[in-house]
């Protein structure tokens, strides 16, 4: 029996572009006020999430039916990365989220003043810009959105 191909989904998202996909609902992010002003001024335009754990199951969604056929190719194919490469882009996508929303900390619901709200937002991965927060060559979840 061959060795499966271990992979963890920061190098898989790391490797791919990966696409929306899923349900509809609203990414609530809360913000520091320096990211959070920034962003009401029209100032920053990307918000970034590191690719660890948390964001990852928050951000992605995994299709256990293709992991299960990626397996499966993999052991017919156990020496064969480049069609196992070609599949991983499959195996992860970004969640679709409708509605983004910045909060200043955590506000009360009915605090406007502490809330932007943002339609249609896209996450890709990638490397954010220093002056906005993101470390130099570092691979990010980036959030964008439509003014």
């Amino acid at each position: 029996m061959s060795e499966r191909i271990r992979f963890s989904a920061n190098s898989a998202c790391n490797l791919y572009e990966v696409y929306k996909g899923g349900e509809m609902k609203t990414l609530t992010l809360p913000l520091k006020k320096k990211w959070f002003d920034m962003i009401k001024s029209g100032d920053k335009k990307e918000e970034y999430r590191e690719q660890r754990e948390y964001w990852i199951k928050r951000l992605l969604t995994c299709s256990e039916k293709y992991l299960d056929a990626l397996w499966d190719k993999a052991s017919v194919y156990p020496n064969s990365t480049e069609i196992l490469n070609r599949d991983l882009k499959n195996l992860f996508r970004i969640k679709h989220f409708d509605t983004l929303v910045f909060t200043l900390g955590y506000p009360k619901a009915d605090d406007t003043e502490r809330r932007l709200e943002f339609k249609n937002p896209r996450i890709r991965i990638g490397t954010g810009k220093p002056e906005w927060g993101a470390e130099p060559g570092k691979m990010y979840f980036v959030i964008t959105w439509e003014e």
